[in-house]
């Protein structure tokens, strides 16, 4: 007796092999089928869970998507902040690093080399660890990346294309800005065209700006790059605006919204195609399980004959039908998750990362998919032992 629980448990597994190894070509068919379904599935998953990390992280070199600036208050001049403010955002903001750029900006008039003629230009003193994607490759952390030019001992600015054509400038030129009585002089080290506001303006040092304009410890406003879904933009929102309760927190709605809608858009079309491949596997699993119950009569009819019960014979097939989603799964997976490095880099044209919390859930999609696809091995208990032995079935 001690012994049956093991016999039951091997002769379980060796008819198991039996079932398997009974029709290799339908199989195979089988096979085929779940492994191209989760090929397919694990590809288009590990794309849309990339997308998504993608775009929270990608967004942040087109610009900030929070804004710090003064709070408007009635009978109250100032539309300024002071800089004392960049010290209450915390680095981190629901787990994730923000980047946080402060600027001011003034109206001032710009000379080029030997010119006379002033050319009345927007100039933004910038100061933090964050900047545009144009100037991240000089940025120098605390100082929001503006440096002090070799050749000359000056400080370096950035000046948009349309100012530099406005004002005559190109890259070495010194450039002199005066605002009433005060003058500043920087040397241009990079003329930059990012088809925005940017184009029209000269950004230099924050302190420099400060002085430019008298006002020492004063910024126009914060801008901050924070990543992650719009959700949690918005709870950063709401964060801010209790951790500076005297100036207005609010989102760049063009970045933070546009993010959404390119996300739920890739989101709703990947969703939707593993859902239509998902089924059409399915029922490629059921029609060849159909012609595998066919077959099978005979053997779940002697089955009984000798003692079997129903509930085990079932068992037998959803074990034999989940072993394949199994296999199907763990190779499809495996080539998927290739494939859509490939497809990445053919569609996005740039390759997709491996994320490898999509292997797993390809692989349960793709047992699921199995068991469901047997469906029609049910009607096996039906099958009446008597009728088999006589040979009506």
């Amino acid at each position: 007796m001690p012994h049956v629980p093991t016999n039951n448990r091997t002769m379980f597994w060796r008819i198991i092999r039996g079932l398997l190894g009974s029709n290799r070509s339908r199989l195979l068919v089988v096979l085929l089928a779940l492994g191209t379904g989760a090929a397919i599935t694990a590809a288009l998953l590990n794309l849309q869970v990339d997308a998504k990390r993608r775009l929270t992280t990608e967004f942040r070199a087109f610009g900030a998507n929070i804004v710090v600036s003064p709070r408007q208050v009635s009978g109250s001049n100032s539309n300024t902040l002071d800089y004392s403010v960049r010290q209450r955002i915390p680095t981190d903001l629901q787990g994730q690093h923000v980047g946080v750029l402060a600027a001011l900006y003034v109206v001032a008039d710009a000379f080029g080399p030997g010119s006379q003629t002033a050319s009345r230009l927007v100039v933004a003193g910038e100061s933090g660890d964050y900047l545009y994607a144009e100037i991240t490759p000089h940025n120098s952390g605390s100082h929001g990346g503006i440096f002090v030019s070799s050749s000359s001992g000056k400080p370096g600015c950035w000046v948009g294309i349309r100012a530099a054509q406005h004002a005559h400038l190109k890259t070495r030129d010194l450039l002199t800005l005066r605002m009433e009585s005060r003058e500043e002089i920087c040397e241009v080290d990079y003329i930059r065209s990012v088809g925005g506001p940017e184009d029209d303006q000269i950004t230099v040092p924050l302190d420099m700006a400060q002085r430019l304009a008298a006002l020492p410890g004063r910024i126009s406003l914060l801008q901050i790059s924070a990543p992650g879904t719009t959700a949690a933009i918005n709870r950063n929102i709401v964060d801010l605006t209790r951790l500076i309760p005297d100036a207005d927190v609010h989102p760049l709605r063009q970045f933070t919204e546009t993010q959404a809608n390119i996300y739920n858009r890739i989101s709703g079309l990947l969703t939707a195609t593993v859902a239509l491949v998902l089924v059409l596997t399915t029922l490629c699993v059921m029609a060849a399980m159909t012609n595998v119950a066919m077959e099978r009569k005979n053997d779940v009819g002697l089955m009984k004959a000798i003692g079997g019960a129903t509930r085990r014979v079932l068992r037998l097939f959803l074990a034999e039908a989940a072993l394949l989603g199994l296999t199907g799964g763990i190779l499809g997976a495996t080539v998927g998750l290739v494939l859509s490095v490939v497809l990445g880099k053919a569609i996005f044209g740039v390759a997709a990362r491996l994320r490898l919390v999509v292997y797993p859930v390809a692989v349960i999609l793709t047992i699921i998919v199995s068991i469901v696809g047997a469906y029609p091995l049910r009607r096996l208990a039906n099958v009446r032992p008597a009728s088999v032995l006589r040979g009506e079935a």
